[in-house]
Parts: structure tokens; sequence; C-alpha cells
């Protein structure tokens, strides 16, 4: 009795222990379903007990964020245990060749390497192979710890099962309540709930009583803080408030080292653009406005001119308007010379919110005040619902004189007296004052109103440095020494240098015969300053140098031959003379922007411009759900945001919202389309300029863009889409709002310039006779967007240039590792079609579907005995294939791709390689980790460009004799070959090969043919590499 425990006694704790296994994700894994991916999904094993996880459909980076329990049947020999975890590729998801499912790789751990909860971390391992020939890649990220846990509470509530007390009936108990509690997912910051019983969740310590697990091991609390990401580094907004939710609810994965935390996958609809062509409300007014791509917005315009008779006279007067929702103040007046102080000018326009609601019983006052001493000198005031309305096409209200009138008080003292001159009407924004208008108090009012800019007229300078004569050389310079002479040309901020001359040693002449291309804008005003340099010691000699205006300069839109001319040095005395050609060029284009986002290929001469074939019409209708960029008071953030489009050589600018995460601006733009085949690029920032002084640098800030191609719009048709604003920022993807768009290409559907335009070269002319080379072409983009932005920066309100350079794309030609990998899957999707088809003819010869391959049979018998119906036939199946993806055609224009992008889940290390400046402003230990990283990408990439070259050399070897019996083997099939065909119909031939080709599994043998054994066995030159 002694030895029995009864249940009213307390025996020794028992405890079990659990091993759990976080799978977080995985990284590079290698394609092995077919089709250039994988389906893979993890299985662990540890001490006799197999898990796995759910299988992520065709995905290389997978995430999983999934957790694998195991218990641990001897923890005192825990550390001798072995767990492993092994990657497949699912073959239900694959192209239903496999027979079973294809390896990716493996980890093996030992009990050693465990750690306790809450010592653990996230840790990434190196797949490893399984045998010598597994052809593995990659690796998995993984969070392993082991807690113990007490049972001894739990056999005591089994026990008293047996005598429940009636409140436990009615009443579920605590932890059941937990279960039947909707489950909330964090999303990107957001909080959804999720019907259903909630399963393996811990609770929170001021939770319910009476626990059903204690756990024995000190523990952080199991509680996960998730915090959006941070804000842009130009924010200075309030931090976002941190929220706390259930650890096993949280799908999380954290970088090693980093503060990140990467949220679960979103959907790709989120980013993805929206039609809103429904959601545009009509408006009240039954008149057709103008502007029919946006929606009219009522304003109330003030246009104040001057006072006359002002009483008392004052210096520097000013005027308030105010209504019932606005209230803003003039300029400080000014007065024209040998006029009397009681006659002050604004001549200012005003346009205040109008609602036409709050309209019937509103009042406008309009009031003149001094600066200094803030007298009141007189007012007037109107009744909004008399107010009139202005069309557009209507001529502007004239001003009228108005009494100024003040209170009891100054009119019983006289005090108050004069004339104000103003008009005051309703309109919309299509006003021809809307433009000018002052709508925002902001401290520099001009930066917030809308402007159209055009960019500079760019040529290209070609300077050709032919000949120099009569240079005051170096003396005394050692026998058999050269002298070392260089051209350096200068123009702006632009500067180049030509080789080493070659010397004539009979006339003692330098020849170079060398081009030298530069960017060079209108109005031409510059000069070019050419330096000839003796570099032949370590300090370079000036030998003289010439300035040549481009004024000077002859033009030329095409390759005629231009006459060089002669120009002395100058320096002092005689210092010789140069031979140049120069010119500038009319027939090319200067690309300002990627090529592959170009807005424009007309080249710069006007005379060579065609005829437009259509016009673009912008709308843009306003943004939704910004996110706050600065901060506005404690724990307020603000946005003023305002839109800049851009095509061809026009720039717009709408007007600053200020304060508003829902800014509507309703403007309407329009371009004139020379070819469809171009780009309108549309861009979102915050203003920061209408806060700074003129000495004061504060940039703008970048919320997001969109780019639309023309060609991919239906002629006459509205376009009214919702786009996502994203940034991609040194932490991550980061959706800054929405913005809302309305576009129509206006133009006939098959005018036939439209159709001329598609068989004509992109480029001009000049561009093909005689061509640019690409490192070239990209040195003078980064000077004509350095020109752009300059000629931008000096107008008024300034644009930018930090907002000229992100919409010109200024830094697309930079190295990235995620924009590698973006084209490598944007290769493999070019040849998925090549892929499907071979898919499809395997399936054909291993007869998976018989009825198919009769048929095939049937049509393969048809083309070969009618070979003049191949042709036609092939065009025709392309004509049904284009009419069958009709109904698949995208319905609004396609904005930025996240997936194809590759920038959902980019890895950190690679984003902060993508910021880092140029050259790199890391640590030299960082320096190398990536320059390792980089050869070990060469590496693979040499690994391929060599299988090539093997290919091709055995191609090569056939004839070339290097295996003297591969050779002979082959030139005797050859013959062989030669002699049947010709003693053979070919139509007979191809039937027979074709048949053999498409004959039945039963016939066919699994392993590879003689023909490829053959080839694989060719001799090709990597054996002769050191």
């Amino acid at each position: 009795m002694n030895s029995m425990t009864t249940p009213f006694q307390q025996g020794p704790p028992q405890t079990v222990r659990r091993l759990v296994v976080e799978v977080v994700d995985a990284r590079n894994l290698l394609p092995k379903d077919g089709q250039g991916s994988a389906s893979p999904y993890v299985v662990g094993d540890f001490d006799g007990q197999r898990k796995r996880t759910t299988t992520r459909f065709k995905e290389l980076n997978p995430v999983w964020n999934e957790t694998l329990e195991f218990i641990v049947s001897d923890p005192e020999n825990m550390e001798f245990e072995e767990l492993e975890v092994e990657v497949y590729n699912d073959k239900k998801f694959g192209n239903g060749s496999g027979r079973k499912n294809h390896f990716l790789g493996r980890v093996k751990l030992y009990g050693t390497q465990f750690s306790g909860r809450g010592e653990e971390a996230l840790v990434y391992y190196t797949l490893e192979k399984k045998s010598v020939f597994s052809w593995i890649r990659g690796e998995i990220g993984l969070k392993i710890y082991y807690y113990d846990e007490l049972l001894q509470q739990e056999e005591n509530q089994q026990q008293q099962q047996e005598q429940p007390p009636p409140q436990e009936e009615e009443r579920p108990s605590g932890m059941e309540q937990e279960r039947n509690r909707p489950q909330m997912m964090v999303e990107e910051g957001r909080v959804f709930q999720v019907n259903g019983p909630m399963e393996h969740c811990v609770p929170l310590p001021d939770g319910p009583p009476s626990p059903r697990v204690m756990v024995v091991e000190e523990s952080p609390s199991p509680v996960v803080r998730v915090q959006q990401d941070p804000p842009l580094p130009e924010m200075y907004g309030p931090p976002e408030p941190e929220m706390q939710y259930h650890q096993p609810e949280v799908r999380k994965m954290q970088a090693v080292r980093n503060d990140r935390v990467k949220i679960m996958k979103r959907p790709n609809g989120d980013y993805a653009p929206k039609d809103i062509s429904g959601k545009k409300p009509n408006g009240e007014s039954e008149r057709i406005h103008p502007y029919d791509l946006v929606e009219p917005m009522q304003y109330l315009f003030v246009r104040i001119v001057k006072v006359r008779g002002l009483n008392p006279p004052t210096e520097s007067p000013f005027v308030k308007v105010r209504t019932s929702s606005h209230y803003v103040r003039s300029k400080p007046a000014s007065y024209r010379p040998n006029e009397p102080n009681d006659s002050p000018e604004w001549n200012q326009v005003f346009a205040l919110g109008y609602n036409k609601t709050d309209a019937a019983s509103a009042t406008l006052e309009i009031s003149v005040w001094d600066s200094p001493t803030e007298q009141f000198l007189g007012g007037v005031c109107f009744d909004l619902s008399d107010v009139p309305i202005r069309d557009s096409p209507d001529s502007p209200l004239a001003p009228q004189w108005y009494r100024l009138e003040g209170g009891a008080a100054e009119q019983n003292s006289g005090r108050v007296s004069g004339d104000v001159q103003l008009s005051v009407w309703i309109g919309t924004q299509s006003d021809d004052a809307f433009p000018e208008a002052w709508s925002s108090d902001a401290p520099y009012v001009a930066h917030t109103r809308s402007k159209v800019y055009q960019s500079p007229k760019l040529w290209y300078l070609r300077v050709t440095v032919m000949e120099a004569q009569d240079l005051n050389l170096t003396p005394n310079l050692p026998p058999l020494t050269t002298p070392e002479i260089r051209v350096k040309v200068q123009l702006g901020f632009q500067s180049q240098r030509t080789r080493r001359g070659s010397m004539n040693h009979h006339s003692m002449s330098f020849h170079w015969h060398e081009d030298l291309l530069f960017v060079a804008g209108e109005p031409l005003e510059d000069s070019m300053v050419l330096l000839v340099e003796d570099r032949t010691t370590k300090e370079a000699a000036l030998l003289g140098h010439v300035v040549i205006p481009l004024t000077s300069i002859e033009q030329r839109i095409d390759d005629r031959h231009v006459p060089a001319k002669w120009f002395p040095l100058e320096g002092g005395s005689y210092c010789g003379r140069v031979h140049l050609r120069l010119n500038l060029e009319g027939g090319y284009h200067v690309l300002d922007e990627a090529a592959h986002v170009c807005s424009d290929f007309r080249p710069t001469a006007k005379s060579l411009w065609k005829p437009p074939v259509g016009i673009l019409e912008l709308g843009i209708l306003g943004a939704r759900g910004l996110l706050p960029m600065k901060s506005k008071g404690p724990g307020k953030g603000s946005t003023d945001a305002y839109c800049v489009a851009k095509y061809g050589k026009k720039w717009v600018r709408t007007r600053t919202v200020t304060d508003s995460f829902d800014p509507r601006w309703n403007e309407q733009y329009t371009w004139q389309v020379y070819d469809p085949c171009t780009v309108l690029t549309v861009g979102v920032f915050d203003n920061w300029r209408m806060f700074a002084d003129v000495s004061e640098e504060k940039p703008d800030c970048r919320i997001g863009k969109v780019r639309i191609r023309v060609s991919t719009l239906e002629s006459n048709k509205i376009y009214t889409s919702s786009y996502p604003l994203l940034v991609l920022t040194r932490t991550g993807l980061k959706k800054m709002g929405e913005i809302e768009l309305a576009v129509r290409f206006a133009c006939p559907s098959f005018l036939p310039d439209m159709c001329a335009v598609y068989g004509q070269p992109l480029l001009p002319k000049m561009h093909y006779i005689r061509p640019l080379g690409v490192a070239q072409q990209e040195a003078l983009r980064g000077a004509a967007t350095k020109m752009v932005a300059q000629w931008l920066a000096r107008s008024e309100p300034p644009m930018g240039h930090e907002v000229v350079r992100y919409m010109l794309d200024a830094d697309s030609h930079a190295w990235s590792m995620r924009k590698s990998k973006a084209n490598w899957f944007r290769i493999v999707a070019v040849l998925a079609w090549a892929v499907g088809l071979a898919k499809w003819l395997d399936d054909i010869r291993r007869w998976k579907n018989p009825v198919t391959t009769v048929l095939l049979h049937i049509l393969y018998l048809v083309l070969v005995w009618y070979p003049d119906l191949i042709v036609p036939t092939g065009f025709l199946y392309v004509v049904l294939i284009g009419i069958w993806y009709y109904r698949f055609r995208p319905k609004i224009p396609a904005g930025m791709d996240t997936r194809l992008s590759q920038s959902e889940a980019v890895d950190p290390d690679e984003l902060d390689e993508e910021f880092d400046t140029m050259p790199s402003s890391k640590p030299p230990d960082m320096v190398r980790v990536r320059y390792d990283r980089l050869r070990m990408l060469a590496a693979r990439v040499q690994t391929v460009l060599g299988d090539f070259a093997t290919q091709g050399e055995r191609v090569q070897a056939l004839v070339s004799w290097r295996d003297p019996r591969a050779t002979k083997l082959f030139i005797g099939v050859c013959f062989v070959i030669a002699v049947i065909l010709y003693s053979v119909p070919p139509k007979m031939v191809a039937v027979a090969l074709g048949f053999y080709y498409l004959r039945h599994p039963m016939f066919r043998n699994p392993m590879p043919p003689a023909s490829l054994n053959f080839f694989r066995r060719l001799p090709s030159l990597s054996d002769r590499l050191m």
C-alpha cells in the first residue's frame, strides 16, 4: 500500500520533453518539376516519428512557418539522437511524368545542437546531398528548441471527470472558450478573424485560470510583438502602435541578425490594379463638363484686385477671406509708382472649396487689415447663394467696386472709408484662374500649384579630334621616348579625354581621328573648351586650349559630310593648332529615359517629325489610403501629396492637397502621341519644399509611381483604374496607398498612319546609320538626365532633381541581385511554351491519350502526303490561338508587378546591396562577403556557358576528325542515309520516321537512344582548359 499513489497524494512530477521544429522557409531550391520550378514540402524524422508540412505550389523560395512537434522518449540521451529534415518535390503538382517525389536536399542535426525554449534562433542550414550523384542546392531556415511539460495536473483533471460539478456541464472551461474564440491572423499590420476552433493556443499570463499545460523551464512570455515596417528615412511621423497576439497565430520569419519581420505572403491581388469605372460618381449638374475623364469639383473663386480711398492710409495692408470652413490671407499689397498710399493693389485669386449643400446659409467675408497693427480697415460680406456660376468657355468675370463697410462703432466714427475692387464666382478646376489661384496656407504657396513643364531641347555634340600640329613639346626627353599627347574636351559638367595620339616623326604632328559625343541643351549658351595636354611626365602639362561657342557650330540632320576646321591654340605665344570636325546632331533622339520605358522616340530636329497618330488623355482623379509621410504635432501624421506625369517632352504637376490621406485632384491633361509603343509615367510625391526656404534643401519624398504602355490601350476607350503605389525600401516592399487614374487613347482604330508606325524603325534613322555603343549611350543618358533635372529646377515652382531622377529611372542600370533573378525568371517564362510543347509531344509519344495520338498520326499523314498544306496550316493555327486568347486579354492596363520584380520575398542583404552607393560605403568585411557571393553566381554562369560551348564543340567534332572513329562512323551513317534518301521516296521516309518517333511505349527502350549516346561521347575542348 505504501508504494501506491492515491488520487489524493502528490507523487513526483512526471514530465514529457517535446522537441519543436519550426520550418520557416527555404531559399534557392533546385527546380525539379520539369517546368523550371518545384512544389516543395518538408519531412521531419526524429526518434521513429515522421511528420511533414504542407506543399507550397511552384515556389523555389517557399515560406511555410509551420511547426513539427516530436516527443523525446529518452530525454537523458537526447544529445545522441538524430533529427533528419528532408525536402521533397511533390509529384502531384508536377507534369505527371515523375514516378516518385524528387529529393531536394536534407539536413542532419544532433541533440547537442538543440537549444532550450527561449534561446532558439532562426538558422539557415545548407541543404546536403543524399548521394554523390545528387544535384542539390539551396538552404532551409529552421528554429529548433525543446521544453518540458508537467502531466500531474492533467491526470488530476481526468480523475475528477467522474464527478463533474453541475456548473461545469453548462459552462465550457476557459480553454474551450479559447478554442471557440475566433482566431486572429496578422497580415502586414492588419487583423482578420478566422472562424473555427483555435488549436494549440498557449494562454496568455493573464488569461483564464487552471491551464492544462505548465511550462517547467523558464522562458519568455509567449507573446509576439509584430510591428509594421519602419517608415522611410525621409519620414518623421510618429511610430506605429505595436500589437500583441498569441504566438501560434502569427506567421512570421525573422532574418538572421536583422530586426525585420517578414509577415506571411500577401495575395498578389492586393498589389494588382483594379477597375473602378463603376465607382465614378455622377455630377449633380446637368451641364456637360469639358473634362470628361475627371469629376467636376466646384470652387469658390475670389479675385482681389485693389482698394481706393483707404482711410487711414497704410504701408502694408492685407486681405482676409473667410467662409464657414475656409480662411486664407493675402500677400502684402503693392503700390504703383507715383500712386498715393490709399490705393494698394494685390491682383490675387483665391480658390476655396465649395459645397452646394452648405452654401444656402453660408456667407463670404472679405476684410482689409493693417499688417503691423492688425487694425480693421473695412470689409464686404456676400451671401454664397447669390454668387454667380461661371462655365469654362465664358470670358472672365469683370471685377466690380464695392464700398468697404465696418461695424457700428467704425461707421459712426467715420474711420472706415474706401472701395475694394473684386469679383466672386463659382467655377470648376477647368477655370482659367484655377492654376494660379491660392488654395493653401502653406508658407511657400508657389510650390503647391499645378504647372506644366517642358523638357529642354537636347542635341548630341559630335567632336572629331583629327590632328594637332606645331605643339610646344617638353624638351630634354629621354631617348626613344615618344611624347604622350592627349586632348581633353569639356562641356559644362561633361568631360572626355582622347586616347594617346600617334606621332608622325616627319611632320612632328599628332593624329587621333577619334569621336567624342556630348549632350548640349538649348538655348546653346555654353561654350566647349578643348585642352591639349602633355602627359609624358607624372604631372600633366597644358600645351594650349581653345574655347568654341556652341552657337558657332554647324547643325546637321543627316549623315552628310561636315568639313573640318583648324583652330589655333591659345595660351601665350603661338602654341600650335588643332584640326577638328564639329557638328550638332539633330537626327538622333537624345535618350533621357531607360530604353524599355521611353515615352518618345522623335529626333531632335523638328523637321524630321512625323504627324501625330492620336491623343493621349490622362485624368488624375485622386489617391486613397496614403501613409503619413511627416509628423504634425504629437501622435499625428500628415501627407501633402501631389502628382507628376511625364510623357514625351511634356511634364505636368498637379496641385498639392495639404494634410490629406485621400487627396482628390481631378485634373486632366493631354499629350500628342507620335508613337504608340511608348510609356506614360505617373508618380506621387510628398511635398516638403512648400515648408522650406529658398536657402534650404528639403527633397520631396517619393510615394510611388505607375507606368502605362500606350500600345496596350484600346482606341477611344476610357480606362478608369486604381493602381497600388509601391515603394521598395531597405526594409522591403511597402504599399504606400493607391492612385486612381482615367486614361484614354483617342485615335482611329485602323488609321493608315497608325498601321504604318508598327512597320517603321523604333529609333530615328541616324541610330542605324551611325549607331552608338551601349556604354556610350548609357553615359549620354546620364548626362541628359542631369541636364533635364537642372533645367526643371530653374522653373517656378521648381521640380526637384530627386523627382526627375525617380521619374526617369536614372538608377535603372545599377546592379541588383533582385533584378538579375527577375530577368532570369523572365527568360524561364519566355521558354515555358517550348517546355509545354515538349511535354505535350512527350505525352503524345507515350500514348497517355490514345485518341489524341491516333488523331495526330492521321494529321501527320495528311501533312506528309500534302506538304503544301504545312505553311498555311501553321498560320491558321496561329490565328486560332490569337482568337482563343482574346477572351483572356487584359481588361485594364497593367501596373507594377511585384512577383515579376521579385520584390515580395527579397533578401534583406540583397536589398541593402541594391541601395548601396557607388563606390560602396559598407565595411570591407561586408563587401568581401558580397564579392564572394557574386563570384559564386558568376561560377554558375560560367558553368552554363561552358556547357553551351561543349555542345557546340561536339557538333564541330562530327567532321573535324578529333575522334577518328567517331568521324568515320558519322560519315558512314551519312553515306547510308544519303543512299536511302536517293532511292526511297521522301514521303515514305517522313512517314517512317514520324511513326517511329510516335511508336507505342511497349516498343520503346527506357535507355537513351544510340544517337544521343553517340553525341555525348564526342570530344570537346573542355579537356584542354587549364
